[in-house]
């Protein structure tokens, strides 16, 4: 039984009326804006290297995910400190060593090269030093958009606090040791080179998998892997410590897709580390949004909104980055017609149940259609 066009519903007493909407209207507006320049960011840097950082501030609508690009020279050392929120980094190129010690007094001693993770849990003190004669420089993600405002706390920023009869008193040493240390924050600090294979390196004490700061995420296989290219996560699953970050890689051949999809529970923030890709996105306004990305641009997807992801330059593109959420899950646009009943897509679609089609399996990553 049909509702008749004056808007009342069959076998019921409501109010009649004669206006009214065939489809729901389109929100008018402009798109909401989910993409922005890492690399243009300003610059901190210091004798050692340096570093830049995406923040709500220059990205409103990444209200829990920071994301930042640290470069270490040969011999840079990021200086021991903690923050009031989880570190997660991907290894771009080089090598570094990580030194971290948790509440509970652990430390952790682990080196790294590139497609390595490392992630700090809210708290777990850290530094990153360069090992051999090449620079090192990782992506980085934190689980707060202000993660920088809200508590990064440095070592040298820390003790230039207090007069040096303060420390020798509380570390058991003569004051005189304190008389040229820094007197303000040294951020990353320029030292000798540290051979790649030299005493400092054998000095690594790595955990056990399930307390290890590291995980070894492109030495695995991909979660996903079609003829479009390979999807790798590294959730808490893979990386037990990882509890508030999953991390991911994306590698896309030309014209593939990431096809559209969803996260039900976490954000996303990715950031292109070469190629170039279109992101649509499917917002909670019901507005559509499209970016063109290229190396150095992030974006940021909130939680359940939907979107795709497609390479559109001639290259191979990767893009690397994290969801707030220790789990991976994901809801697929195919994965969604494929396992409904076909007489419910004919009645959304407005076509006869026979000309529904038998939509293929859910592949995640699309390879670019076959030139005819």
């Amino acid at each position: 039984m049909a509702a008749p066009s004056d808007g009342h519903a069959a076998g019921y007493d409501v109010a009649p009326a004669s206006d009214f909407l065939p489809t729901i209207p389109r929100k008018p507006g402009d798109p909401v804006v989910f993409t922005a320049s890492l690399d243009k960011a300003p610059i901190k840097a210091t004798s050692g290297g340096w570093a830049r950082e995406i923040t709500t501030r220059g990205l409103p609508i990444a209200t829990d995910i920071a994301g930042a690009h640290l470069f270490l020279n040969a011999g840079g050392a990021r200086e021991m400190h903690w923050h009031d929120s989880a570190e997660w980094a991907y290894i771009v190129d080089g090598h570094c060593q990580v030194t971290v010690l948790d509440p509970e007094g652990v430390s952790e001693v682990v080196n790294l090269a590139p497609g390595d993770l490392w992630y700090f849990p809210q708290g777990h003190s850290h530094a990153i030093q360069t090992l051999g004669a090449k620079p090192c420089h990782a992506i980085l993600a934190f689980d707060d958009g202000l993660y920088s405002e809200h508590g990064t706390f440095g070592i040298s920023d820390w003790m230039s606090r207090y007069d040096a009869a303060s420390l020798s008193q509380a570390l058991g040493v003569s004051a005189n040791l304190f008389a040229t240390t820094p007197r303000a924050e040294t951020y990353i600090m320029q030292g000798g080179v540290l051979a790649l294979d030299g005493p400092h390196a054998r000095m690594a004490r790595p955990l056990a998998r399930e307390r290890s700061h590291r995980y070894a995420l492109m030495a695995h296989k991909p979660k996903v892997a079609t003829a479009g290219g390979e999807l790798y996560i590294a959730s808490e699953k893979e990386f037990p410590l990882s509890t508030t970050l999953t991390g991911m890689v994306l590698r896309l051949k030309a014209g593939a897709m990431h096809e559209p999809h969803w996260h039900p529970d976490a954000n996303e923030w990715h950031y292109v580390l070469k190629g170039r890709t279109r992101v649509t996105l499917f917002g909670t306004d019901k507005r559509i949004a499209t970016a063109e990305l290229s190396p150095g641009e992030c974006a940021y997807i909130p939680r359940n909104c939907g979107h795709s992801i497609k390479n559109i330059g001639s290259e191979d593109a990767e893009m690397v980055g994290v969801l707030d959420s220790g789990s991976y899950r994901e809801n697929t646009l195919t994965d969604w017609v494929t396992k409904a009943p076909r007489h419910l897509l004919a009645n959304n679609l407005g076509i006869p149940e026979t000309a529904v089609p038998s939509f293929p399996r859910p592949r995640i990553i699309v390879p670019a259609p076959a030139q005819g």
